[in-house]
């Protein structure tokens, strides 16, 4: 996974965002699954995912805003 720039995200449309955000969120529940199971040993890819989310949530809110 890439880390997601908040430039890059702001540059894509409403739709892509939603997309990406559903992505991100099924891949953070994969990544916490699997380090609960104990089968995930890069504990970093949760703390990474969150982090996009948030982004990706931010940039929304800062757009709804205007």
């Amino acid at each position: 996974m890439a880390r997601l720039k908040a430039s890059e995200i702001r540059s894509m449309s409403a739709k892509e965002r939603l997309k990406r955000l559903q992505e991100l969120r099924s891949e953070l529940m994969t990544a916490r699954m699997r380090a609960a199971s104990g089968l995930e040993e890069n504990t970093k890819t949760v703390r990474e995912l969150k982090r996009a989310i948030a982004i990706i949530l931010t940039v929304e809110r800062e757009e709804a805003g205007k």
